[in-house]
């Protein structure tokens, strides 16, 4: 499929999603999904948490969510869920238990044809590209389009105008992530030689932004370089957590652009003050011409996750660990 087909594609799946909800009266929305595409999930329930009256979201576990079968899952459910390949056994179980429930179900997937599709009533097609690649379609990555979804949701029922001001942000993200690729490639570097011995590297954020910390601690650091680490709160660090501090423990704290950012900037405070190793990421020093003011909070996810993407790559090369390497992921049962 050509590159403009792919946009099209995806755009004319969206619409057609948008169009299924004027037929539905949705209250819930259930996000659905495991490791990574899980972590995508978060920035959208932190969307509907903070504009909508009326719906109310949660992300599950793919597994977990059959296993707990919510007492409101049913006909005014929504439920989106998300597998790269379409081909993560316990996601396609739980889009088959969804549909028997009655929910509306709507899967994202990179692949055309999977049995996430066949236990769907709809899929998405989105735009991908390696780690640390610029993404020829970033308007249609996988977190934009569970952004089009969930804002597109609370358009048609309650009139948010968000849905509006992300349509006309999403084509200049090209220009945002070109930037990142341009200006943080050279501090990765830096990052990767300073760090590339280090056993655990602790990831830390709140908000829209945790499922970032989230997928870089689980997906990068534990699954594709074997590097001990967890995905800390930002406000929870100072219940427990901030004990393991030192000037030697390395953490990578991100900061994005919501209403939670205070809490990121006090975990900052504490970092400067008691610890020594830490990386900042600031979404605050992107540049972000051409995307709405009321957007940059929303969609600092992107920008943080594709800059971390660009230090896996120049991790995994410092450490001489391919990120596609595994002991046991699609190698052994389980």
């Amino acid at each position: 499929m050509s590159v403009a087909n792919v946009l099209q594609t995806a755009q004319d799946q969206v619409n057609q999603i948008i169009e299924a909800y004027k037929t539905r009266t949705i209250n819930q929305v259930f996000l659905v999904a495991c490791g990574g595409s899980s972590a995508l999930m978060y920035p959208s329930k932190y969307f509907i948490d903070r504009e909508s009256t009326t719906v109310k979201a949660e992300v599950f576990n793919s597994n977990e969510f059959i296993y707990r079968d919510p007492s409101l899952l049913g006909e005014n459910s929504l439920v989106i869920l998300c597998s790269h390949k379409g081909k993560t056994p316990e996601t396609t179980e739980a889009a088959k238990f969804a549909k028997s429930k009655g929910a509306l179900t709507v899967s994202l997937m990179y692949v055309e044809t999977a049995p996430l599709a066949d236990e769907s009533d709809y899929i998405v097609n989105y735009s991908w590209a390696p780690p640390g690649e610029l993404d020829p379609h970033p308007e249609i990555a996988n977190y934009a389009i569970l952004y089009r979804l969930t804002m597109g949701l609370l358009y048609v029922k309650e009139g948010n105008k968000k849905y509006e001001k992300l349509l006309s942000s999403l084509p200049h993200l090209d220009k945002v992530m070109k930037f990142i690729k341009t200006n943080y490639t050279a501090p990765a570097k830096e990052f990767a030689a300073a760090y590339k011995d280090e056993p655990v590297i602790y990831t830390m954020a709140s908000g829209s932004n945790y499922g970032i910390a989230y997928s870089f601690a689980i997906c990068i650091l534990m699954e594709m370089q074997w590097i001990n680490s967890h995905a800390i709160h930002a406000g929870e660090f100072f219940h427990g957590p901030f004990e393991i501090l030192d000037k030697k423990m390395p953490f990578i704290l991100l900061m994005g652009l919501d209403a939670t950012r205070p809490m990121e900037e006090r975990a900052l405070k504490f970092l400067k003050e008691h610890g020594e190793k830490f990386l900042v990421l600031d979404a605050k020093e992107v540049d972000w011409t051409g995307v709405d003011e009321e957007m940059k909070g929303y969609l600092a996810p992107l920008a943080l996750n594709f800059i971390l993407r660009v230090y896996a790559v120049e991790l995994a090369a410092a450490r001489n660990h391919p990120l596609e390497h595994r002991r046991y992921m699609f190698k052994v049962p389980y």
